[in-house]
């Protein structure tokens, strides 16, 4: 074998590995990307989960659960009340309309069955709600409180956010970006994934 050929496999073998190289680090972080999208899709699915289990108490008390052990006591043992609205329209004599409204309780429904049945959620499980999704067992942050708005009224806020991001751009700033449902300081139930 001359130089030639020797040098020629050599390059070849450093070109294959190379190659391999920069296919793995390009690999790699479309993997990352997909894992990570994965996890965020699922944090987003349980934050809904948790907002609608929010609302409910809400509709329920009068305010929003402040711990999780609070709404999963009402996820377990609370009520939904179905009510039928109807109302009624006269028309008196001088044209006007005379508008009745009435309200009537049809019965109730618990909120496990309403709000998270084997239709809409296959697999639910109670216990593992809270749970932040790749996080290795950390639970959400439950933040609930009443806020003075302008005008002098008070407003019930909440908030639940993922206290470690697993996506790098979200841990800026010390979690700023940190998916997250409600607000601290205004009436919002919106997500910031939006």
């Amino acid at each position: 074998m001359n130089l030639t050929k020797v040098l020629s496999l050599v390059f070849f073998a450093a070109a294959v590995v190379l190659g391999y190289l920069l296919w793995k680090g390009v690999n790699d972080v479309v993997e990352e990307e997909k894992r990570i999208a994965l996890l965020e899709a699922a944090t987003i699915q349980k934050l809904e989960m948790l907002r609608d289990a929010q609302l409910a108490y809400q509709a329920s008390n009068n305010k929003y659960a402040s711990t999780w052990d609070s709404l999963r006591m009402f996820i377990e043992e609370g009520q939904i009340w179905l009510v039928q609205r109807t109302e009624t329209t006269k028309l008196l004599d001088y044209g006007a309309e005379q508008i009745t409204v009435t309200f009537d309780t049809l019965g109730s429904v618990t909120v496990m069955d309403s709000l998270f049945n084997e239709r809409k959620y296959p697999d639910f499980n109670l216990e593992l709600l809270p749970v932040v999704p790749g996080s290795g067992g950390k639970q959400f942050e439950f933040f609930a409180d009443k806020v003075e708005k302008t005008g002098g009224y008070m407003v019930n806020v909440f908030e639940i956010r993922d206290p470690a991001p697993v996506n790098p751009k979200r841990r800026l700033n010390n979690n700023e970006k940190a998916l997250r449902v409600g607000s601290r300081t205004d009436a919002s139930t919106e997500g910031n994934w939006k």
